[in-house]
């Protein structure tokens, strides 16, 4: 392998690590995979761009793992414009939500483009984020009972 091969690698390794842990440390983080940056506080609401593709792990998983193969069977859409990797944990459950994470202006049009979502994938959203106030707003009333990935 070649020098600039495995500091790809190692990149995104780290990549991983670090989205683990900041989601770890904070409850949940929202990120790019092709620059591996991470989304500053702005003052927008994300959710899932495609509820059926998100994954609930349960409390105590491996993390990096489930983050390898969660950007490995999405790729294709996490390369989408507008589209993100976001990590939460729930913080009654404290299982770990994986998605491809899309953002709307204001909390009127996450709703409205949640709910649209929602049918269209058959699965409820559970909640919505305003990056910049760190605030939850949830759609659903079980708040998240999940179907947790094995």
């Amino acid at each position: 392998m070649q020098v600039e091969t495995w500091l790809k690698q190692y990149y995104f390794e780290k990549y991983l690590l670090d989205v683990s842990i900041a989601t770890l440390e904070r409850g949940g983080v929202t990120s790019n995979v092709d620059t591996y940056e991470f989304l500053p506080p702005i003052d927008a609401w994300g959710f899932p761009k495609y509820p059926g593709k998100t994954v609930v792990l349960p409390p105590g998983a491996n993390i990096v793992e489930e983050l390898r193969q969660f950007i490995l069977e999405n790729n294709k859409e996490l390369q989408e414009p507008g589209a993100w990797l976001g990590t939460w944990i729930h913080p009654s459950t404290h299982c770990c939500y994986l998605d491809i994470t899309t953002i709307a202006p204001c909390l009127e049009e996450a709703k409205k483009e949640a709910s649209k979502r929602s049918r269209q994938d058959r699965r409820e959203i559970v909640a919505l984020y305003n990056f910049k106030y760190q605030q939850t707003v949830y759609l659903c009333e079980q708040q998240a009972l999940p179907i947790l990935a094995s």
